[in-house]
């Protein structure tokens, strides 16, 4: 299984990249929201929403708000970011709710329409914002005339959260102890996370470099970076919530080795609203 996990990811690791440096910010929009939704689709199932009609109806409704958010963006001279930085702001909040639902396990847990309607919403608020993110880190509207930069800070915000993870994981294997959320994913330790900060923390700080950020404001991009971290790994275990809650031990089998898309995506999903705020807030 490892070495179909390794083969999986030097397959997409090189078209993600390809992706994000070679295609313009229009195209990558519509490549990443085909991904992104195909990802609700697994969060549907997850949230119980059995019936394909269903979730086929649902996914549509979300494919039709991002492209109403992009039609209710237009400028003269181009898009408007500043729906899409709203949006992505709405992102951040959502995320910082989530962290209660996280300490709150039972929350929704059962099978109850309720229950459901909550974490339909949750897809919502997850999937659309870190799409407007990723489309507003890419084109890098707030900063014009940085050019091709967008496009590099889109590939340090995603390596750092790769980078993140690969860090957890070899870190809570050489060292791990203790458990960082035991009911929710027990594999996960305290020692994974201080090894995936340092990891994203040091791919984001070299891709802020690589992207022109000064000496004088690496402090305040390390700052971004582990916040942002933090909340990839937010990301991952409200995934791991919505699967435990119904039993389930990947979001879908796409991705050989690797599961679900949701299962690639969920960390990126939270991270992005994050990193792009923070940007925004602390200016570099």
């Amino acid at each position: 299984m490892t070495r179909v996990r390794v083969i999986a990811a030097l397959v997409m690791a090189p078209l993600a990249i390809a992706a994000i440096v070679l295609l313009p910010t229009p195209w990558l929009a519509a490549l990443a929201a085909a991904l992104f939704l195909i990802g609700l689709w697994e969060w549907l199932k997850l949230a119980e929403v059995d019936d394909t009609l269903a979730r086929t109806v649902l996914v549509l409704l979300n494919l039709a708000l991002m492209v109403l958010l992009t039609w209710a963006s237009r400028a003269p001279s181009g898009l408007s970011p500043a729906l899409f930085q709203l949006v992505s702001l709405i992102g951040v909040v959502w995320w910082v709710l989530a962290l209660v639902w996280l300490r709150f396990y039972a929350f929704a847990s059962d099978h109850q329409t309720w229950a459901r309607l909550f974490k339909l919403a949750a897809g919502t608020l997850a999937v659309v914002p870190a799409w407007c993110a990723l489309c507003l880190i890419h084109s890098n509207s707030f900063d014009p005339k940085a050019g091709m930069s967008g496009h590099l800070w889109l590939l340090t915000a995603l390596a750092l959260v790769w980078a993140a993870d690969s860090g957890a994981y070899f870190a809570g294997r050489a060292f791990g102890k203790h458990k960082l959320a035991p009911r929710i994913s027990p594999n996960k330790t305290i020692e994974g996370l201080a090894g995936g900060l340092i990891g994203g923390v040091v791919i984001g700080l070299l891709g802020g470099w690589l992207a022109g950020v000064s000496l004088a404001q690496m402090p305040a991009l390390a700052l971004v970076c582990v916040v942002t971290v933090l909340f990839s790994v937010a990301g991952d275990l409200f995934e791991s919530l919505l699967k435990r809650h119904v039993g389930a031990k990947d979001s879908g089998h796409l991705i050989p080795g690797h599961g679900g898309v949701l299962d690639r995506i969920d960390g990126v999903i939270a991270a992005l609203p994050v990193f792009l705020i923070g940007r925004e807030l602390l200016g570099f």
